[in-house]
């Protein structure tokens, strides 16, 4: 049915135009990524990322702005504040009872919270805009005897950068939610993942390119892309993995009535914690290289830049460690056994062989603490394993792990959502001989 269904997506108009308006606002923000923010000398800025690729911070934030770091365009904040603001206020939610009421208030309260989010978004951008044009103002291109790379440096460029920014990065909010509410898919990671796979194109190109110059042989690519998609099946096989709670529902009699009594499961994924893990442990442990890069000459920093490279054991540790850190801790802050075992048991619900209300919550946190630590293994093998690639066997591998995580869970979640209008439109076909017949005299008759 997937294989046919795919064919059906142009004669489904609702589906196709939801389609076509996601592509569209993802040529909109591609088309944003290139208008440079005004100010700089293009050249200089080129000159110093070119210095800085490999290691730092500056890769990580550039993959997720998709490339609009590098460009410093006026998108060059990207999503990542958005992203940052919603997970300071899913953590504050814990510790403030006021935001954990609005929480649990509905539609409306959900609202407040998204409403919360975006001013938060505001004052993340107003910051990051003045770090980096001070940040700016004090760079130099290397090897242009300290030519700077801010043309008119001063309060001008500071307040006008600030500016750009924020607006750029409030825009591509806009966008992400636009695609949420007119296109398919979560409009957030849609953004993300655009950001990420323009870079495909680029790496075919090199990749030939080497293998042209005889920097790469051709059994060295076929191994390479056999690797890639190994690691693909891998990631896909993982994220669609879960532990499946047995759940049971008692009989109830209202009248000659009998609701109730049927057998369901509560899904456990083994990655509950998605792709954030990875990308706090990536930004933690990139954090003394980017410092050091400002101040170059100080021997200290540069001792601690060598321990924290791609490649080192320090480094290697140092991202397991964090990476399983940051599982425990935001699967803790996403889900809650207790609140699961409540609603289990006010709506009749148990699992065989537990008695309802704590020992259910205790029985669910045990399964889910296991869950996460195999999760955590393997979030933690995929996103090491290309480092170890690349810095031991000395293979090009464009595409990150964390950056394959993003890809794949996107890529699963937007056809998860493709098939469900399938299925509905294939339900509303079952209900008659003729579906469009009986869609529209569904939709007349309401």
């Amino acid at each position: 049915m997937a294989s046919s269904g795919v064919w059906q997506i142009p004669k489904i108009p609702e589906l196709r135009n939801r389609l076509l308006v996601m592509c569209a606002l993802l040529g909109v923000y591609r088309f944003g990524v290139f208008i440079p923010n005004p100010g700089t000398d293009r050249a200089a800025l080129g000159s110093f990322f070119n210095q800085q690729s490999g290691g730092t911070l500056f890769d990580l934030y550039n993959m997720f702005s998709g490339g609009a770091l590098e460009q410093f365009s006026i998108f060059t904040l990207g999503i990542m504040p958005y992203i940052s603001a919603s997970i300071i206020i899913q953590l504050l939610t814990v510790v403030i009872p006021a935001l954990e009421r609005l929480q649990k208030e509905g539609e409306a309260g959900r609202q407040k919270i998204t409403q919360y989010t975006r001013y938060g978004t505001i004052a993340i951008c107003l910051i990051q805009g003045f770090a980096i044009a001070y940040g700016l103002e004090n760079m130099a291109a290397p090897g242009s005897d300290g030519a700077a790379v801010v043309t008119n440096p001063g309060w001008h460029f500071r307040l006008l950068t600030v500016l750009t920014l924020t607006t750029g990065s409030s825009f591509i909010m806009w966008l992400g939610e636009r695609i949420s509410d007119w296109g398919i898919g979560n409009g957030i990671s849609l953004i993300i993942m655009a950001g990420i796979i323009v870079r495909f194109p680029d790496a075919v190109f090199t990749t030939f390119g080497q293998l042209r110059t005889g920097e790469q042989n051709f059994l060295g690519l076929l191994v390479l892309t056999l690797f890639a998609l190994l690691v693909i099946a891998f990631i896909v096989y993982c994220e669609r993995g879960q532990r499946r709670i047995p759940v049971q529902y008692a009989k109830r009699v209202v009248g000659r009535k009998v609701y109730g009594g049927q057998n369901t499961h509560l899904p456990l994924k083994v990655n509950m914690a998605g792709v954030i893990p990875p990308i706090f442990a990536s930004s933690l442990i990139m954090f003394p290289a980017t410092i050091a890069s400002f101040w170059q000459d100080n021997a200290f920093l540069t001792a601690v830049q060598g321990l924290f490279m791609p490649g080192t054991t320090t480094y290697m540790v140092s991202y397991a460690a964090l990476t399983i850190f940051f599982c425990y801790f935001y699967t803790s802050v996403t889900f809650n056994p207790a609140d699961v075992a409540e609603n289990m048991q006010k709506h009749g619900g148990y699992i065989p062989g537990i008695r309802p209300g704590k020992p259910t919550a205790d029985f669910i946190d045990r399964v889910l603490t296991r869950l996460t630590l195999t999760g955590s293994l393997y979030i933690t093998l995929v996103c090491l394993l290309p480092e170890v690639l690349i810095s031991q066997a000395r293979v090009t591998f464009y595409f990150g792990g964390t950056g394959l995580l993003i890809i794949v869970g996107v890529a699963l979640d937007l056809v998860a959502q493709i098939e469900s209008h399938l299925l509905t439109r294939h339900y509303d076909g079952l209900m008659g001989s003729d579906g469009s017949t009986m869609r529209g005299r569904s939709r007349r008759s309401s």
